[in-house]
């Protein structure tokens, strides 16, 4: 897919990625004017000021996943064959590589970028579009930072815990990055028409990849929001921590058993706690956690 020639510039928002920025933005002005005091209480996490609005969040997300998300991610994995359904990842993830280069620039990750500068290259030509993942065949290493990342990298505070309505699980800092993740990836280059249809075929390759993960969530968590918020937090966490893994709380000890204790950050991305925000991740598994639309950021 190419974009239209001469359409350099980028092109005014579309309605629907114009409406979800309005929507998270009532949101997070709603929880400061209406519920900035009411989530309070011995058991509350401090991460999580504002959880009765994003538990109200959390819902609406749930039931859009259920509804729409998940019936069409299946008829997606039954009807279009494994290979086509692998190139179709790895191609947004190759565009994801250009996001993620910006960032490892931006934050002083010199080698880093240029390998993922390489990776785009070599996908970009050799693997048709990135429809074959020949530099990761290669041995070229690919990367995962966002532009929350980069404002982590350079100190500043995560904010409170928000579920965005549509994308999920996110913080005010990492909520803000994603504005300048969007202007950098090279699908918001295309005109209105390419630029939505990529977003959207992004969204149903990304909820399908992840369609066994949403479904070990329902069999392992008590309560699947307060699992996906600690899972996602503690893998952010490890991000900014270079790698290092993050203790979950024990929810035997808080609820009785049901959801296992003491798993690690790593359990955080295959329960799915969110997938790439960077155009994508590859089908072997590789890339972010950013949620896209769908199971509050399980996966999508």
């Amino acid at each position: 897919m190419q974009a239209q020639p001469g359409a350099r510039s980028r092109p005014p928002a579309s309605p629907t990625s114009a409406g979800v920025r309005f929507c998270a933005a009532s949101a997070v002005a709603a929880a400061i004017v209406t519920l900035g005091g009411c989530a309070t209480g011995p058991e509350r996490n401090p991460a999580d000021p504002l959880e009765p609005l994003n538990r109200a969040t959390w819902r609406v997300n749930d039931a859009i996943d259920r509804t729409v998300a998940k019936p069409v991610a299946r008829g997606y994995n039954k009807v279009v064959p494994s290979p086509v359904r692998t190139g179709v990842s790895n191609f947004f993830s190759n565009l994801g590589d250009v996001t993620v280069a910006f960032n490892d620039f931006a934050q002083g990750r010199f080698q880093d970028g240029m390998a993922d500068v390489t990776r785009f290259a070599v996908n970009s030509t050799f693997g048709v579009l990135g429809l074959f993942d020949v530099a990761g065949k290669s041995g070229i290493a690919k990367h995962d930072q966002d532009f929350g990342l980069t404002l982590g990298h350079y100190g500043v505070p995560t904010g409170p815990y928000l579920v965005l309505p549509l994308f999920g699980p996110s913080t005010l800092r990492d909520a803000a990055g994603v504005g300048v993740d969007q202007v950098v990836a090279p699908s918001n280059q295309f005109d209105p028409a390419w630029r939505n249809s990529l977003w959207g075929l992004n969204v149903v390759s990304a909820r399908a990849r992840y369609l066994d993960a949403t479904n070990l969530l329902e069999q392992a968590a008590l309560d699947k929001y307060l699992f996906v918020r600690d899972a996602w937090l503690a893998q952010r966490q490890s991000k900014l921590d270079e790698g290092k893994q993050q203790e979950l709380p024990d929810y035997d000890a808080d609820q009785g058993g049901g959801a296992g204790s003491g798993k690690n950050a790593g359990a955080g991305g295959s329960a799915g706690a969110g997938t790439s925000r960077n155009e994508g991740a590859p089908a072997n598994g590789g890339g972010s956690n950013k949620a896209t639309p769908g199971q509050n950021g399980q996966g999508k």
